[in-house]
């Protein structure tokens, strides 16, 4: 039956981060280890009262339901008109019923939380059975005023081919992807949330048992998509799960890109890079004993606050600033 679905906490798990929006909270929800019966969970708060405001399932009512909005703990991104972005994993896709499986979702939060754009791959039924979920990697939004394409959505997952789409009409579903803006085969899984600076996109790729580079791609100023050929990459490799990572800047000059390389169970490694040559490291953690993160946490992302870098670990909080020497 149809639209019909429980929450429940034993099977349910927040695996995305949470995303403030117009007042609300919101969690996103996937599973304990794929255990059943799980759907896509996306429920609001008000972040004052903590009251519910609503509640969004991305596959309901089917016995073998799925869905889930993992995103390797990325949040849900959010536009000026207080729509939500999310990306879902395996699951039902039937746009009629509602089903939302291996889909980009541009989410309505006006009256509660609604399904206003789509766009689902043409190799989703296949992604499904092949436990190659799309929602493994999160989604960016790139505002691009006075070019050929200014307001983008890019995200992509577990089969390594990164969407570019357009956020007025996400493109739904075709048998030739035809509502997509540009795909760019990657060669490896994405499991993290691109970045962007300076027109240029920063990726990180890599499978379970298959390393991969941090990688970044230039807009091209004709077409207002990505070029295809890279402009550079770090000359070292991460093993799963790329990382996500975040940039820090002095407005349009001195950009850093910062990763963190997971080494379970070693200690986290954060690596800085120059945003203009990734082929350039600046530092890295490393390098010095005193400068040792604590123990490696997946999906973990570099967050930069007031001139430092803060590093979440399994037995700590690691703190980053300008040596005092």
């Amino acid at each position: 039956m149809f639209g019909i679905s429980t929450f429940e906490p034993l099977r349910e798990n927040q695996r995305g981060g949470l995303a403030l929006v117009n007042g609300n909270v919101y969690v996103p929800y996937g599973s304990h280890g794929d255990n059943l019966v799980y759907y896509g969970w996306l429920l609001g708060y008000n972040a004052t009262t903590l009251s519910q405001t609503s509640v969004f399932n991305s596959d309901p009512g089917v016995a073998n339901s799925f869905g889930g909005i993992w995103m390797s703990g990325g949040a849900p991104a959010s536009d000026s008109s207080n729509n939500l972005y999310v990306l879902t994993g395996n699951g039902n896709f039937d746009p009629a019923n509602l089903l939302w499986g291996d889909s980009f979702l541009k989410l309505s939060t006006s009256g509660g939380v609604a399904v206003t754009s789509y766009f689902t791959p043409s190799s989703q039924a296949a992604l499904n059975f092949g436990d190659q979920d799309l929602g493994s990697g999160g989604p960016l939004l790139v505002d691009r005023p006075g070019t050929p394409q200014a307001n983008l959505l890019i995200g992509g997952g577990k089969e390594g081919i990164m969407y570019v789409l357009d956020r007025a009409n996400l493109g739904a579903f075709s048998t030739t992807d035809a509502g997509a803006l540009q795909t760019l085969t990657l060669g490896n899984s994405i499991f993290s949330t691109p970045a962007y600076w300076q027109n240029t996109l920063y990726v990180a790729v890599a499978s379970e048992g298959m390393s991969g580079h941090l990688t970044a791609f230039a807009f091209d100023s004709t077409t207002g998509l990505l070029n295809p050929t890279s402009t550079s990459q770090s000359s070292a490799v991460f093993e799963f799960p790329a990382p996500t990572t975040s940039i820090s800047s002095q407005g349009t000059s001195n950009g850093i890109v910062w990763a963190i390389e997971i080494t379970i169970p070693g200690a986290a490694i954060l690596h800085a890079y120059d945003a203009t040559n990734l082929g350039i490291e600046l530092w890295n953690s490393a390098t010095n004993s005193a400068d040792q993160a604590g123990a490696s946490v997946k999906f973990t992302v570099p967050t930069v606050a007031n001139g430092k870098v803060y590093v979440g670990t399994a037995t700590e909080l690691d703190v980053y600033g300008l040596s005092p020497n």
